[in-house]
C-alpha cells in the first residue's frame, strides 16, 4: 500500500497497544515502525530491474522483521527511559506495526517476498488497489479522533474494525470476480494460459480482468453491478521474439517477478518489457527498455526504466461511470 496508509496503520496499531498508557508517543512510534519497511526504496540497488524486483524483499521478510523488532523496541526505551517498565508492550507494538505493514502489502498485486531468505515467492493476493481511500480514511479518522478526542480506545478500535472488514470484503468480492472471469473465459472460448483479476484504482467495486494467451493478452472490466453480464475483452499483442536472445537475465527476472503477466513490444528503436499487473488501457506503470532494434536483430542494452504514457483524458470520470454502466466505453489515448 502507499506510504500514507502504512503510516496510518502503524499509528493505529501503536494507539491500540499502548495509547492509553503511553499517550500520543505510542501512535507516533507506531507510525514510524509502520513506515520503516518501505525505506528499502532508498537503498542503492545495482540497477533499475533490481530496484523493482527487490522492493518488498528482505525489508518485508517475516524473519528479518521479527529479528529487527527487539532492536527497535530497545531503541524506543533508550529514548524514553520512563517506559522501561512497559518494555514488553513496546516490543509488541513494534512487532505488530512491522508485521501488519507486510500483511497489508500482501493484499496488493505488486508482490511481497515475506518468506525470504527461505523462499523468494512474492505473495500478492490482488484484493485491494495500492491506494484505496475506502480503506485509509476510516483508519485515519479513528487514529485522529483517538489522539485528539476523549474515548480514544473506542475511536481507534472503530477505525481498525472498519478497515479490517473492508479487507475481508475485498477478498469476498475478489472470489466473485474470479468466478465471473472464469465463466466468461469459458463462454467466449478464450484459450487462456493465465488469468488475473485486480481492482481498479481507489475501490473494490470495479475490477480489471487480465487474460494471457499465446501471442498476446486480453483486458476487460467487471463491475459488481454487472451481475451475469458479459465481460467485453480487448485483445492486445505481445511478442517475446522481438527480444530474440537479447533480454538476458533482466528479462528472465522481470518475467518471473511479473508472474508471466507482461508484454514485449517495440517503440521506435527500443524493445520494451511492460508489467501488465499495474496499470490498464495500455498505460502501464513499470516498463523497461531491454534491447535496441537493429537491422541485424535485437541488441541487448542495460535495462533502463521507461516512463509510462500519459493517462488518457477522461480516465477517472470513466472509472466512476463504468461501475454503474457496463456500456461506458473506456477512453483512448
Amino acid at each position: 500500500m502507499d506510504s500514507l496508509t502504512q503510516l496510518t496503520l502503524g499509528a493505529a496499531v501503536g494507539e491500540a497497544v499502548l495509547g492509553r498508557r503511553a499517550g500520543r508517543k505510542a501512535a507516533a512510534w507506531g507510525a514510524v515502525c509502520g513506515t520503516l519497511p518501505d525505506l528499502d526504496t532508498l537503498y542503492p540497488f545495482a540497477d533499475a530491474v533490481a530496484a523493482f524486483t527487490w522492493h518488498r524483499g528482505y525489508s518485508h521478510s517475516l524473519l528479518v522483521l521479527c529479528l529487527l523488532a527487539p532492536l527497535l523496541a530497545w531503541l524506543v526505551i533508550k529514548i524514553h527511559p520512563q517506559e522501561r517498565a512497559r518494555r514488553h508492550r513496546w516490543l509488541l507494538l513494534v512487532l505488530l506495526a512491522l508485521l501488519t505493514h507486510i500483511l497489508l502489502d500482501c493484499f496488493t498485486v505488486y508482490g511481497t517476498q515475506i518468506f525470504l531468505p527461505f523462499s523468494d515467492l512474492p505473495v500478492a493476493w490482488s484484493a485491494v488497489f495500492i491506494i484505496d481511500p475506502f480503506y485509509t480514511v476510516p483508519l485515519a479518522a479513528g487514529v485522529l479522533c483517538a489522539v485528539f478526542l476523549r474515548n480514544r480506545r473506542r475511536w481507534n478500535l472503530a477505525g481498525l474494525t472498519l478497515s479490517a472488514v473492508y479487507l475481508i470484503a475485498a477478498l469476498a468480492v475478489k472470489a466473485q470476480v474470479d468466478a465471473a472471469a472464469e465463466r466468461n473465459i469459458a463462454a467466449q472460448n478464450i484459450a487462456a494460459t493465465k488469468t488475473l483479476t485486480t481492482p481498479a484504482p481507489f475501490n473494490i467495486a470495479l475490477w480489471r480482468v487480465l487474460v494471457m494467451e499465446d501471442g498476446g493478452y486480453r483486458e476487460g472490466f467487471y463491475s459488481l453491478l454487472d451481475g451475469a453480464g458479459e465481460i467485453r475483452f480487448t485483445r492486445h499483442a505481445s511478442d517475446d521474439s522481438l527480444l530474440g536472445g537479447a533480454g538476458g537475465e533482466a528479462f528472465a527476472r522481470l518475467r518471473w517477478f511479473s508472474r508471466g503477466f507482461y508484454k514485449v513490444w517495440r517503440a521506435g528503436g527500443r524493445i520494451i518489457f511492460s508489467d501488465l499487473r499495474m496499470g490498464m488501457l495500455e498505460t502501464y506503470v513499470f516498463n523497461f527498455a531491454l534491447a535496441r532494434a537493429t537491422a541485424a536483430g535485437p541488441v541487448a542494452v542495460a535495462a533502463e526504466p521507461v516512463a509510462p504514457p500519459e493517462t488518457p483524458d477522461g480516465f477517472f470520470p470513466w472509472l466512476a461511470r463504468r461501475i454503474f454502466d457496463r456500456g461506458a466505453a473506456p477512453p483512448r489515448r
